[in-house]
């Protein structure tokens, strides 16, 4: 099998993902996408004619995101149109996902250069879902038609499978927020260091002003008492009728009839709504010693878990299992993890069950300081473990992330 090496990634910053408010939010999401499709481009002086595909990930694939954003946006970026493109949709793990799946077409030997990575612009995906709920489209699952979801595998909202997973977990608030919490403290700290300064990339306007050039929305004044302070989120939620006496709450009680709780996820300690993109460049070993490029990682291994989709967020875990088996590596052999942040109870259950040394785990903070653009995360959080790995001499990392519909992908890459 051939190799497939990472030679670059990049990112644009997060903008806050309110309509009207975040710095981004008013771009096209094809802009952002182009932005890092650009940045890859002049960063290696890439021949984009030699560009067998660029694989993207966008979650919800609706208005100005539908309509494969991947090739619409290369052309944007002013690609050579021999640089074919595709869009996928692994919900948050697509991200990953999308490296993968670039990285396996390279390793088959079938393609020798693609681009992989994705965007989000969770400030437009806001307005098409409140536009959905006004015209009375229900949330999936929730009389949907689907049969999978509404009578099988019942499914709630990611929230509240969160407060669930507590519960079931014996994970309390405290433990949640002291979380929350030592994700700002390490965000702030990576932007004051400058730990994310060689991935980053900054967004311009169409009239060449700056639009973003750094992270806006980490919230570096965090205390303890302020976290402790806030409402938490999902309890109406839970509890809201949706039709026929069907709540969210009873959607998982059908699986899990033993099972009740109160809220414990809030604003602080949730991953925050944002807008982003990013890109990662993956070749054979041929294609770069032709083009003088010179590899940062390699793909070790990649894998795929499904768990309970009642709950939701539970795969990583058993994702991370079995990558470590496919790549013949031990837990103790990863020098940096990353777990997004979707939810705090997903990482401080990730690094309990794995019994993980947690200094070794988003040591630069996660998406609960830095925000979760959906479907570009998971290409975001490979960058930051490469770069880390980079930062600290350390040889592997394995990057993971939950995903609707109870998945998770996972990737182990070694730096070179």
């Amino acid at each position: 099998m051939a190799e497939a090496y990472i030679i670059d990634a990049c990112r644009t910053p997060r903008g806050v993902g309110k309509p009207g408010k975040g710095a981004l939010s008013h771009l096209h999401p094809q802009h952002l996408a182009a932005t890092v499709l650009k940045a890859i481009r002049d960063r290696n002086n890439l021949d984009t004619a030699t560009v067998d595909d660029i694989v993207w990930s966008t979650s919800t694939q609706k208005g100005k995101q539908g309509g494969d954003l991947g090739r619409m946006a290369a052309l944007a970026a002013g690609y050579d149109i021999k640089a074919s493109g595709t869009t996928l949709d692994r919900f948050c793990g697509g991200g990953i996902s999308s490296v993968n799946f670039a990285a396996a077409s390279v390793m088959s030997g079938m393609e020798d250069c693609v681009i992989a990575g994705g965007t989000e612009m969770m400030s437009y995906t806001q307005t098409i879902g409140a536009e959905e709920a006004n015209a009375g489209i229900k949330p999936l699952g929730m009389g949907s038609g689907n049969m999978a979801l509404d009578a099988i595998h019942p499914q709630s909202h990611q929230g509240v499978c969160g407060d669930a997973i507590a519960a079931r977990e014996g994970i309390d608030r405290q433990a949640l927020d002291a979380l929350a919490l030592v994700s700002q403290e390490r965000a702030d700290r990576a932007i004051r260091e400058g730990r994310f300064d060689r991935s980053l990339v900054t967004v311009y306007n169409e009239d060449g002003s700056v639009a973003l050039d750094r992270e806006e929305f980490p919230r570096p004044e965090t205390t303890m008492e302020g976290l402790s302070a806030l409402k938490a989120s999902f309890d109406g939620l839970a509890n809201f009728d949706l039709g026929g006496g069907v709540t969210f709450k009873k959607q998982i009680q059908r699986v899990y009839p033993e099972l009740d709780w109160q809220g414990v996820h809030h604003a602080g300690n949730s991953s925050g709504v944002v807008d982003g993109a990013a890109a990662v460049l993956i070749t054979s070993k041929e294609y770069a010693e032709k083009h003088g490029l010179k590899p940062r990682g390699r793909i070790v291994a990649y894998a795929n878990q499904g768990d309970c989709p009642t709950l939701m967020l539970n795969a990583p875990v058993p994702a991370a299992k079995k990558v470590l088996e496919k790549a013949g590596l031990k837990k103790d052999d990863i020098d940096h993890w990353e777990i997004n942040e979707a939810f705090a109870v997903v990482a401080e259950k990730f690094i309990r069950d794995l019994d993980l040394d947690r200094t070794k785990v988003n040591p630069n903070g996660g998406a609960m300081a830095l925000g979760h653009p959906i479907g570009a995360t998971g290409s975001i959080l490979i960058g930051t473990a490469l770069d880390e790995l980079e930062r600290t001499g350390g040889r592997y990392g394995l990057i993971t992330m939950c995903a609707a519909g109870g998945m998770a992908p996972a990737l182990i890459i070694e730096r070179i």
